[in-house]
């Protein structure tokens, strides 16, 4: 029976340890949608032949 006790008194802990997991890797997922989608629109722009395709990067907003 002293296992059972074992086991109630880590499954929150556990619990916790699987959903820091589920949001990493959601979090994961998320970043690779981003990413991947703006390299897919980039491909696009090269595809239909334009030369200007990569965003500018830098700004500084004058």
């Amino acid at each position: 029976m002293a296992d059972d006790d074992d086991e109630a008194e880590s499954s929150p802990r556990g619990a916790l340890i699987a959903l820091v997991v589920v949001a990493v890797l959601v979090a994961g997922g998320l970043f690779l949608v981003h990413v991947l989608g703006e390299a897919g629109r980039i491909q696009d722009c090269v595809a239909a032949g334009r030369s200007n395709c990569a965003p500018i990067a830098g700004g500084g907003g004058r």
